[in-house]
């Protein structure tokens, strides 16, 4: 029997055609699933593996039960050589991120239902000859494609070792401050609201919307009306907030650690925790923290942070949050969600906006726990606070004051945004540090409107008339309160974000010490 021929080899072949979706993101030479994984990744690898050899397996006995010439023979290879190609392209659809009709796609599915429904209508023993040579031509494919399966099963068994470790504890810095040496002042608490956009809050605010914490916070602060962002996504902002390099992607290695690309020299770098703003601060006799969203602080800053928190999760891509259990039987619950959805004709299985607006809910509960022990500790003097709001999905709902994992809009989020800066503000006061701490409010980027949620579930008719249309404005907020200021200010001028290390470094080396010596150093860089 030739090697095209063996039942296995086919089988592995259209298993891994089958499969695509599935072990593309897991095999990604950019690793970003494995990067923003916040659980152990080996479950994940592992259920891939597991995925394939079933598949493989069941796809084997199938083919060897035909592998005789005869009429279920014919009505297998048949019903393979007409619906594989639909499988692949909606499979490549996935992979690609490639917006794809309902119609088209379920014209390409009738009409190979069609097809293979008709030939075993009017199947005739003279079409044996041509549909063998066609069915052999299909298996030589097919067993150069189960060569790549089984690369794809080696290589997964290769990242299942090489990310054994990725979310371990990490020992941290954990610096020792002498007791006869004060600490530095000022305390400098760095809030990111994630996609805290300027034009929402303070220069088109929705009717109705209240944002008390946000208006007291501008009566003693210095508000930017004009920055310019660093970039759209948390991934590559936050890396170049922390070194003052603006990068414009990043990738990450098989292990969890983050490459970026600079956008001047468009060399790819290892990021440097070391040339951050927290060694900076490490250097100046601070003490560091971060509790933040999404971005793995705790794998990337170790050794600059004396203090780490972060979390993330998600019920999309290869490594969302679920039980081992869970990650096995994903692809038989594709199946059946996809099976269903095409009998009732409602296209592809809608995002589970519910299930991602509760983990939504965990993150910030947790992360807002994990602040608040930074914010108790009054040794800990360097923080970033990275939350995650008012970022969409929106989870909660401003006129009951209440989580909700159902329609909530990025106005809720704002509210619930604003009640967060109060909580800070209330905490910072009952410690009596409110008014001597540098505070520094920014968003990392602003609403991305037309850019991603408009087309997305999670649009609301509210998010609609907030933002005239979906209309983007690039603007992220950034508001800082210097130590005792109790007078309103605002820099119009163009201030790019970028600047942000640059900023916190004159601040904790007493360059700047006032709103008045901030608005003079902005003019003058």
């Amino acid at each position: 029997m030739r090697i095209v021929d063996r039942p296995a080899v086919i089988a592995l072949g259209v298993t891994t055609l089958c499969l695509l979706s599935l072990t593309s993101p897991l095999t990604s030479p950019l690793h970003i699933d494995v990067y923003h994984s916040s659980g152990s990744v080996i479950g994940i690898y592992l259920a891939g593996v597991l995925n394939i050899c079933a598949l493989c397996l069941l796809l084997t006995g199938l083919f060897w039960l035909v592998r005789k010439p005869g009429r279920p023979r014919t009505i297998v290879w048949l019903g393979m050589i007409l619906f594989l190609p639909w499988i692949v392209m909606k499979n490549v659809v996935a992979v690609m991120g490639w917006r794809f009709t309902h119609p088209f796609s379920m014209t390409v599915l009738a009409f190979s239902a069609a097809s293979f429904i008709g030939l075993l209508a009017f199947w005739r023993p003279a079409f044996q000859p041509a549909f063998d040579r066609i069915s052999g031509f299909v298996a030589t494919l097919l067993a150069f494609v189960a060569f790549s399966g089984a690369v794809v099963l080696i290589q997964l068994l290769w990242l299942t070792w090489q990310a054994r470790s990725l979310n371990a504890a990490r020992p941290l810095h954990q610096q020792q401050v002498a007791s006869i040496k004060p600490p530095p002042t000022p305390r400098v608490v760095w809030i990111v609201l994630d996609e805290l956009s300027y034009q929402q809050v303070y220069e088109r605010r929705f009717p109705g919307l209240q944002l008390p914490a946000f208006d007291q916070l501008a009566s003693q602060s210095t508000v930017f009306t004009h920055v310019i962002p660093v970039g759209i996504r948390t991934e590559v902002v936050l890396p170049s907030l922390m070194t003052g390099i603006q990068a414009d992607k990043i990738r990450s290695s098989s292990d969890g650690q983050l490459l970026i690309h600079d956008q001047a020299t468009k060399a790819w770098e290892q990021f440097d925790e070391h040339n951050t703003i927290f060694q900076d601060a490490l250097n100046t006799g601070y003490s560091t923290a971060v509790a933040g969203w999404y971005n793995p602080y705790c794998r990337i800053l170790p050794q600059v942070l004396d203090h780490c928190f972060w979390t993330v999760h998600t019920s999309e891509g290869a490594f969302r949050s679920q039980p081992f259990m869970a990650s096995l039987l994903d692809p038989v619950r594709g199946l059946i969600q996809k099976v269903c959805a095409f009998i009732l004709l409602k296209g592809d299985p809608p995002v589970d906006t519910a299930l991602d607006n509760q983990f939504h809910i965990e993150d910030y509960h947790n992360l807002f726990k994990a602040a608040d022990s930074e914010l108790a500790d009054r040794s800990v003097n360097f923080i970033l606070l990275h939350m995650p709001i008012p970022h969409p999905g929106g989870i909660y709902n401003r006129k009951t004051s209440a989580f909700v994992t159902g329609k909530s809009s990025y106005i809720d989020n704002l509210a619930l945004a604003d009640r967060y800066l109060e909580h800070v503000h209330q905490v910072l006061q009952r410690q009596g540090t409110w008014d001597s701490s540098v505070v520094i409010v920014m968003g990392d980027h602003s609403w991305r409107t037309a850019l991603i949620w408009r087309d997305s579930p999670y649009w609301t008719m509210e998010d609609k008339i907030a933002s005239n249309g979906g209309q983007f404005d690039d603007r992220p907020g950034y508001i800082v309160k210097m130590p005792y200021q109790q007078k309103a200010m605002q820099i119009n001028t163009p201030f790019a974000a970028l600047r942000t290390r640059a900023l916190l470094d004159a601040i904790i080396n007493h360059k700047i010490s006032s709103a008045g010596d901030l608005a003079v150093w902005v003019k003058q860089k």
